[in-house]
């Protein structure tokens, strides 16, 4: 460990990351399906972000706010995914300071993207259901853009915060991370320094990101629900429900590992645990998304298929 000069008084230049597994055997399962979970990753949600721009009918602002969350869910698992891939191929669990810095302010960057965007659709489906003869206007094309231009903003304000407060605190040593990524509570717990203050800002930032866009969600599929019982039609109780399974499904699980993830801060060790929700988060999650749009949708499957023909015929 070489010191580093500047404000930053860290004796620490880099970090070690455990990963996942110990033996070697291990290792090589766990690369094989780490590099197939990455792979389907990128290509299930590349194809749906494919199949959102090539079919005129999918060209409406609830398919334009699933296009953002497929490139999200790309930019998630690439954040950790390939570094870990990466370590396991040279058997180097290194990690540098900067790098490690790097990795968590796009990690949350991303993730504070997400909270927002989930936000949004929530909202658009609430238009949509609730509100369907003014829906074109509240959510016109600029009202669309707005609102993801405010949700990168937002979170990238917080990504910021998040990183600049972590730089001030102290790494004296060990530098062991028991995890495959670096992030705030295992960072928390090798500093030397005092780190209330970076808890108490993640406590409030987490009640900016997390809890009060989960209020908006509950909210809006309250109004949602009661809108769509009041249906006589079996069949149209039945539609209007499924524009939002799919997404009920998805904020059900992002919010559930969350959740496991962030409020468990008083821990003095990381466990097992931590990395099977670390797996859930950056790698499960963005493998679920598009299939579980894609499973419930007959849109987006009749788009998917129009785009897997295309590339057929060309081949």
């Amino acid at each position: 460990m070489e010191p580093q000069t500047g404000t930053n008084k860290t004796t620490v230049a880099e970090f070690v990351l455990l990963g996942l597994v110990e033996t070697e055997e291990m290792q090589s399962v766990v690369f094989v399906l780490f590099l197939f979970a990455y792979l389907v990753t990128v290509g299930g949600n590349l194809s749906i972000l494919a199949a959102i721009l090539v079919e005129p009918k999918l060209h409406t602002p609830m398919y334009f706010f699933l296009g953002n969350l497929s490139m999200l869910d790309v930019g998630c698992i690439t954040v950790t995914v390939p570094a870990m891939l990466g370590q396991l191929l040279s058997h180097k669990r290194t990690i540098s300071y900067n790098a490690c810095l790097t990795q968590l302010f796009f990690f949350h960057l991303l993730a504070g993207m997400d909270c927002f965007l989930l936000t949004a659709m929530a909202y658009d489906r609430f238009l949509a259901i609730c509100q369907p003869l003014t829906y074109s206007t509240r959510m016109s094309q600029m009202v669309q853009r707005m609102l993801v231009v405010m949700s990168w903003t937002c979170a990238f304000t917080n990504a910021l915060t998040h990183t600049v407060t972590l730089s001030t605190l102290n790494f004296c040593g060990p530098n062991v991370i028991n995890h495959f990524y670096c992030d705030l509570p295992q960072l928390f717990q090798l500093s030397c320094s005092s780190t209330q203050f970076n808890e108490l800002l993640l406590f409030v930032a987490a009640a900016f990101m997390a809890v009060a866009p989960l209020v908006l969600i509950t909210a809006s599929y309250a109004h949602v629900a009661a809108a769509v019982l009041r249906i006589r039609s079996a069949e149209g109780r039945k539609k209007a429900f499924s524009t939002c399974g799919s997404h009920l499904t998805v904020v059900g699980i992002f919010y559930g590992t969350g959740v496991f993830s962030y409020m468990r801060l008083g821990s003095v060790e990381s466990s097992n645990k931590d990395k099977g929700v670390g797996v859930f988060m950056t790698v499960i999650n963005p493998m679920l998304n598009p299939l579980i749009y894609s499973l419930r949708n007959t849109d987006v499957q009749g788009a998917l298929c129009q785009v897997l023909m295309g590339r057929w015929s060309l081949i």
